[in-house]
């Protein structure tokens, strides 16, 4: 007798159906093909104790099991419950007349039991579209699928409770969640909350810049002057995601298995900070079955690197076409992949080996040579991508035992948001734009035109301050930013000239 079940398999963050035949014929023997992996191979062991501790058995008949399309390569434990309920119903120890109706996932215990699954949520969403009436996985991952509305989703703790669906007709339980409610539900209480930090009324005032127009950021600064303590808190402030971000964040997510247990929809912006002795695969993504990396795990949020210069020079070199284009393509002999990584760039350096560059008192001093072997490690192209650059000071006493309350981040977030408006408005016609750090040279002079007296302003400090010609562009991204922050339509001379003070490393004396 042959039998269909269906699984499937995640590519980049997408998934592809797969059909699992089961054949039985006379003889013995249990044939696994369709190029599974190792994971796979090994679910036989899997499969027989998961079956014999709950009353069934594999026959000892001969067994062809085929996962097509054949020339795909499959991994993972994942098809362990699909592969054996195929079993089940091929040698008729149970009913399957609705089996073609479910896709159905998961990795088997010894005992039955059901382990969570990578990729539920791709899986899901492919399931509707290919018009499946519902999907079979793990209970772990059931809220994390049921945000795909139009899909059953059923969320099962053991192999016994499918056997007794399809073949005794026992109803399962469907997981329906309120996506919307999820959504809103941790909204408005970060973690970190800019109404703790005393102080730096400056850098406060730059992330909020930095995070009304998306802007990438560098801190400079000795250490112990709060530049961590503040790039923490800059996801606090970004705008709500949208729901379709919050969608697209929780599929790159899912598909390395990092949705947290009994967590439906992604509604807080990722923050990741990877160590400085990161790969250059596991900062972009790649391996041998490529995986996601931590610029796409930040996707539509923050990725933050601390002390840029201690980065290995390849690991930050291979960053810059990511910062370009928002996105990553991971290329094998047999297949192509493309994960999506538009995320805002947030660094912070001490400014020499000693970290007390240009301070009289310093404990610690560098020599030139020192100093210039710690700066070349950070290229001037990547810099180019950064649009603000800020000195950061340590607090003195008197603010830090201040006992008033700062402005909390909830109310820095409301003029961050109300600034993002305006640009989804002026950007609306364009495709690849979405915010004002996004923009090509052709909608700067749009949108950042200057009247006489600016560009005369504008002219002075970069001959005045040696600024180099890649700053001209930011500064008139970040100017445009700040006159949205005051909902002003034309970029004036005060604008430029704030702009101007966020551009510290293109002055002489610091990067050549």
């Amino acid at each position: 007798m042959l039998t269909k079940v269906y699984g499937s398999a995640v590519f980049g963050v997408d998934a592809t159906t797969i059909t699992i035949e089961v054949n039985v014929d006379k003889g013995v023997g249990y044939h696994l093909v369709g190029l599974p992996d190792n994971a796979i191979k090994e679910s036989s062991y899997r499969i027989a104790a998961a079956l014999q501790n709950n009353g069934y058995k594999i026959p000892g008949k001969k067994l062809i099991l085929n996962m097509s399309p054949a020339d795909l390569r499959k991994e993972g434990s994942a098809y362990d419950l699909s592969l054996a309920i195929g079993i089940l119903i091929a040698t008729e120890q149970i009913k399957g007349d609705e089996v073609d109706k479910y896709v159905i996932m998961g990795e088997l215990s010894l005992d039955g039991g059901l382990q969570p699954i990578k990729g539920a949520l791709p899986i899901a969403i492919k399931a509707r579209e290919e018009g499946f009436k519902g999907f079979i996985l793990p209970a772990q991952n059931a809220k994390e699928a049921a945000i795909v509305d139009g899909l059953e989703v059923y969320g099962v703790e053991n192999i016994s409770e499918v056997i007794q669906f399809f073949d005794k007709d026992v109803p399962l339980e469907a997981t329906v969640i309120d996506t919307r409610a999820e959504f809103y539900k941790s909204l408005e209480h970060p973690e970190f909350d800019f109404a703790d930090v005393k102080g730096q009324e400056s850098i406060k005032r730059c992330m909020e810049i930095a995070a009304a127009g998306g802007h990438n950021i560098i801190l400079i600064g000795p250490p112990g002057s709060g530049k961590t303590m503040l790039s923490k808190r800059l996801p606090s402030i970004l705008p709500p995601m949208s729901l379709r971000e919050a969608l697209e964040t929780t599929k790159i997510h899912s598909v390395v298995g990092r949705v947290k247990d009994n967590q439906g929809l992604m509604s807080e912006r990722p923050f990741r900070s990877p160590h400085h002795t990161i790969s250059d695969v596991a900062l972009v993504g790649g391996g041998a079955y490529p995986q996601p990396g931590e610029i796409s795990l930040s996707h539509n949020g923050v990725l933050f690197l601390d002390e840029l210069p201690e980065f290995k020079r390849s690991v930050l070199e291979v960053m810059r076409q990511p910062l370009e284009d928002r996105e990553v393509t991971i290329s094998r002999a047999r297949f192509t992949v493309t994960y999506p990584s538009s995320f805002m760039l947030v660094a912070s350096m001490n400014p020499s080996p000693g970290g007390y560059f240009n301070d009289p008192d310093a404990p610690v001093t560098s020599s030139p040579a020192e100093m210039q072997r710690y700066l070349s490690k950070i290229s001037g192209p990547l810099l180019d991508r950064i649009d603000i650059h800020i000195e950061v000071t340590p607090v003195p006493f008197e603010k830090l035992s201040d006992e008033t309350k700062a402005e909390s981040s909830a109310d820095i977030r409301k003029r961050v948001t109300a600034a993002r408006e305006l640009q989804v408005d002026r950007f609306r016609e364009s495709e690849k734009t979405n915010y004002n750090a996004q923009m090509n040279v052709k909608q700067i002079r749009k949108y950042c035109a200057l009247d006489d007296a600016s560009k005369d302003l504008l002219k002075t400090a970069m001959e005045r301050l040696n600024l180099s010609a890649r700053a001209y562009d930011r500064i008139l991204k970040v100017a445009r930013t700040i006159a949205d922050l005051e909902a002003s339509k034309v970029v004036t001379g005060t604008h430029i000239s704030e702009a101007i003070q966020y551009r510290s490393l293109d002055r002489e004396g610091w990067l050549g």
